[in-house]
C-alpha cells in the first residue's frame, strides 16, 4: 500500500502539532525559585513557609536529593496569628512559649462534644474511645500507645497533649495538618474527661449516681 502525498503531508504536520502541545506543558506561566515579581510587595516569588505548618522531607528521594530526612526547622514568627481566651496564642500555646500551661479555652459541654467528635474520628483508631490505648489499629498488629489512664500522662500538662498532636511523638505522625488548633485544645479537654471517667473519686458522685455505681457493680 502506498501512502499517498498528500497523506504524507498531513502525518507531518499533525506530529508537529503534537510537538508544539508538549513545548507548550512545558513553558507554563510559572515562576522558577527565587525569580523576581511585581505581584507580591517583598518582589520575591518565593514565599515564606505558613507559620503554623510543619515541613517534613521523607523516603529516598527526599535523603538523596536533599541530604536531609526529617523535620525541618523555622524561626517563629514576631508575632502569634491565631489567638483563643485571654489573648492566649494557640499555636504556640501561651504567651510565654514555656512548658506546663493548661487549656485556654472554656470548658463547656459544646467544647467537649467537639473534643469528643474530633478524637472519635482522629485519635480513637489507635488510642480506642476509652483511651486505653487498645484501638482498632492495635487489634491488626499496629504498636499500641500509651494509655491515657497512666499517672504519668494523667499528671502530664495540657500542654503535652497538644504538643503531641501537633507535632507528633514516637510512631505517631504528626496532625497540625489536620487538625486546626482549636480543634487540639478540643481533644485536649476531651482526654481530661476520659481520664476523669476512670478516676474520679468518690467524694464527686452523687448520692443517685452512687446507687446506679452500686447496682451495676451486682
Amino acid at each position: 500500500m502506498r501512502i499517498g502525498p498528500a497523506l504524507l503531508v498531513s502525518v507531518v504536520a499533525a506530529l508537529g502539532a503534537c510537538e508544539r502541545g508538549m513545548h507548550q506543558m512545558y513553558d507554563q506561566a510559572k515562576y522558577k525559585p527565587l525569580t523576581p515579581t511585581s505581584l507580591f510587595a517583598d518582589g520575591n516569588s518565593s514565599r515564606p513557609q505558613v507559620y503554623g505548618t510543619v515541613p517534613h522531607s521523607a523516603g529516598t528521594a527526599a535523603a538523596t536529593s536533599s541530604g536531609r530526612n526529617g523535620t525541618l526547622s523555622f524561626p517563629p514568627p514576631p508575632a502569634a496569628l491565631v489567638l483563643g481566651a485571654g489573648g492566649r496564642d494557640l499555636i504556640s500555646g501561651a504567651p510565654a512559649r514555656a512548658a506546663g500551661y493548661a487549656n485556654p479555652l472554656p470548658i463547656t459541654t459544646a467544647l467537649l462534644a467537639r473534643g469528643r467528635e474530633r478524637f472519635d474520628i482522629y485519635c480513637a483508631p489507635c488510642h480506642s474511645q476509652a483511651g486505653d490505648g487498645d484501638g482498632m489499629v492495635v487489634e491488626r498488629g499496629f504498636p499500641a500507645p500509651p494509655s491515657y489512664h497512666t499517672d504519668r500522662l494523667r499528671n502530664a500538662p495540657d500542654s503535652h497533649l497538644y504538643d503531641v498532636i501537633t507535632r507528633g511523638y514516637g510512631v505517631m505522625y504528626p496532625y497540625a495538618d489536620r487538625i486546626a488548633p482549636d480543634d487540639r485544645w478540643a481533644i485536649t479537654a476531651y482526654i481530661r474527661a476520659l481520664q476523669l471517667s476512670q478516676h474520679a473519686p468518690v467524694s464527686m458522685l452523687s448520692a443517685a449516681e452512687l446507687q446506679r455505681l452500686s447496682e451495676a457493680g451486682r
